[in-house]
């Protein structure tokens, strides 16, 4: 087993037996073009063309996602699936949970502590009140420990299920091991653990502690239906055994399997995780609600509370069965997959380029909007449009490109996010491309500035692409649960919000209730903890005299967002937070002054499965 360290999800491993990018022969070499250098800036903007979205393209693509959305709520058996979660935390949860994150790219095993709430402040006035508030959302309230993290590796995503979850059993059993020996829980040894696990996969449930685990994609081998409750207590099960049933030396059994047994308090997908992470970590500031959660690290994902009514009444009704006082639930929508992409085509999104990565995919067709945002293929998108840039448009015979860009998926989002995207000159970036993503010695070309410069422009617009069409999902989403309102090109007014709007919302959303606050210091607070660095101001403007409606003042709808690629890409998540803010205000201020805010739920996954955890034992 390889030994734990930190990775980040931004890319992806080489894979394996991959196939070399066909090109021009070294006769093709040379076109009758002029390659003059303001004759390449403005061939290089014409090549890259169809992969600008501009904002009116943006609204129209959240408008149609809106609807698709709706649609497959009410319809599809592979999205909008619910969830047995059909409350968010209350913030008062405690105690200690072993806590599990199984990623795309990456294995996270912690103990997870719950801090619960301080006692409530006994001041009276107003501004005690809000100053109590913003206390409250700054104190910690989660306390991870012995955390380990392990990089999947591509044998272990072709090898069998067994096999995979007994590296996960491993993983988990030195984590348990360290805790029996540590400082805190040292000469304290319980019979079972409770635990709670994340999965960055497809899933269907019918009970917090059960889950079948879905065709899994993002590189995996395994394809059919798995009963991850079982299989995961399978792989961690040899650690479990006494002294006495195996035939090794006394140190080594001690050492290997005299660990205690797990009990499995719930399981969830990673964006449900990264929502009642963010839930119970911040609570809410004064006039804000944590309304949904997404994920964009080597996948992407979003989940949502919706109202059971939206749904089809098969899917509403494995939510009332067991819980029969449900109204709504938190639903995954797994929107990457091909029952959302319509809009895409419609739209005329969908390029050359994202046609060619799907093709070649392991699943072509599966997860069309996943190929334009998952950390696993905007390394290989990149690749892809530079390859035909330089042998196409530069002349350049394939033979004398770096290796990296011709072998698929050997140009990965990590080595793109650390190197191209945070150059701050095309001479710099030129130097380093030289040194890390050499041409073949046989070759006569090396990168200067003007290639460099390329390879900038294009890494610098296929992540901007991606970011526009988060945020266009984001809009979509809440759109589609009437959080906010879209306002098509053939209608003459705003939609109104749906049966499953904010009015309507029923136990999950009002436990989310914001605190009001006039006191003008405690705003002033407020809004620093608001605004992320480097913001110029609110995004709501200011209306004078302020609607009826806002009461003691707009409403902010949080995104709880976490991954490598939105945590760590530059500027991916301001870009992505920019695009939000225009195509919410393009119609003028939203009912309420709602604006909507990403802000991060950092590790959200692996403490979300301890909140989940913690949620499910009632302590």
């Amino acid at each position: 087993m390889s030994g734990p360290h930190l990775v980040n999800e931004t890319g992806c491993e080489d894979v394996e037996n991959s196939r070399v990018q066909e090109g021009p022969d070294e006769e093709e070499v040379g076109f009758d073009v002029d390659l003059s250098p303001n004759n390449r800036i403005d061939t290089l903007d014409s090549f890259i063309k169809p992969l600008v979205l501009d904002e009116a393209a943006l609204y129209n693509l959240a408008c149609r996602f809106s609807k698709v959305y709706q649609h497959l709520a009410r319809t599809s058996q592979e999205q909008f699936l619910p969830t047995p979660v059909t409350r968010l935390p209350t913030g008062k949860e405690t105690g200690r949970y072993l806590a599990i994150d199984v990623g795309g790219s990456n294995l996270r095993v912690a103990f997870i502590e719950l801090l619960g709430e301080t006692a409530d402040s006994d001041g009276n006035s107003v501004a005690d009140e809000s100053r109590d508030t913003i206390r409250m959302a700054q104190r910690q309230r989660v306390r991870r420990t012995l955390e380990k993290a392990w990089p999947i590796q591509e044998h272990l995503k072709m090898d069998k299920a067994e096999d995979l979850f007994s590296w996960i059993g491993d993983c988990i059993a030195e984590v348990v091991a360290d805790s029996l020996t540590s400082d805190a829980t040292k000469g304290e040894i319980p019979t079972e653990l409770e635990m709670g696990i994340t999965f960055s996969f497809p899933i269907m449930q019918e009970s917090v502690t059960e889950a079948t685990l879905m065709p899994m994609g993002k590189g995996f081998a395994i394809t059919s239906d798995l009963n991850l409750h079982n299989i995961l207590l399978a792989g961690y099960e040899k650690h479990t055994r006494r002294p006495e049933d195996v035939d090794e030396p006394s140190s080594k059994r001690r050492k290997l399997f005299a660990l205690p047994k797990l009990k499995i308090a719930a399981i969830t997908n990673d964006t449900v995780a990264t929502l009642v992470s963010l839930a119970y970590s911040v609570k809410s500031l004064p006039n804000s609600r944590v309304a949904m959660g997404i994920i964009v690290g080597t996948g992407c994902n979003a989940t949502i509370p919706m109202r059971l009514t939206a749904l089809h009444e098969s899917k509403a009704k494995h939510v009332s069965t067991k819980i029969p006082e449900a109204k709504e639930t938190v639903v995954n929508t797994e929107w990457t997959i091909a029952g959302a992409a319509p809009p895409l085509r419609e739209l005329n999104i969908t390029t050359k380029w994202d046609i060619e990565l799907d093709s070649a995919c392991a699943r072509p067709g599966f997860q069309p909007f996943e190929y334009m945002t998952g950390g696993r293929y905007i390394g290989e998108l990149i690749r892809l449009v530079l390859f035909d840039y330089l042998t196409s448009v530069a002349g350049l015979s394939k033979k004398a490109l770096p290796a990296n860009l011709v072998q698929e998926y050997a140009l990965t989002t990590t080595y793109i996010s650390s190197k191209v995207a945070r150059a701050r000159l095309d001479e710099e970036l030129a130097d380093e491309l030289a040194l890390s993503l050499p041409p073949p010695e046989s070759s006569d070309w090396n990168w200067d500035a003007e290639s460099a410069g390329a390879f900038r422009k294009i890494a610098s617009t296929i992540q901007t692409r991606s970011a526009g069409l988060i945020a266009a999902a984001v809009v979509g989403l809440l759109a589609c649960t009437g959080e906010i309102q879209l306002k098509d090109d053939n209608e003459t007014g705003p939609q109104s919000p749906q049966a499953n709007g904010p009015a309507s919302r029923g136990s999950i959303n009002n436990q989310m209730n914001s605190h009001s606050t006039r006191d003008p210091a405690a705003l002033s607070e407020i809004s620093k903890l608001r605004q992320p660095s480097g913001s110029l101001g609110p995004i709501v403007p200011v209306l004078s005299p302020a609607p009826a409606d806002w009461q003691s003042g707009p409403e902010e709808l949080v995104v709880a967002c976490t991954g490598g690629i939105i945590q760590n890409y530059p500027h991916f998540k301001q870009t992505c937070q920019r695009f939000i803010d225009r195509l919410i205000m393009r119609i003028g201020p939203q009912k309420s002054g709602i604006s909507v805010f990403l802000r991060e739920a950092s590790d959200g996954g692996v403490i979300g499965a301890g909140v989940l955890a913690g949620m499910v034992s009632g302590r």
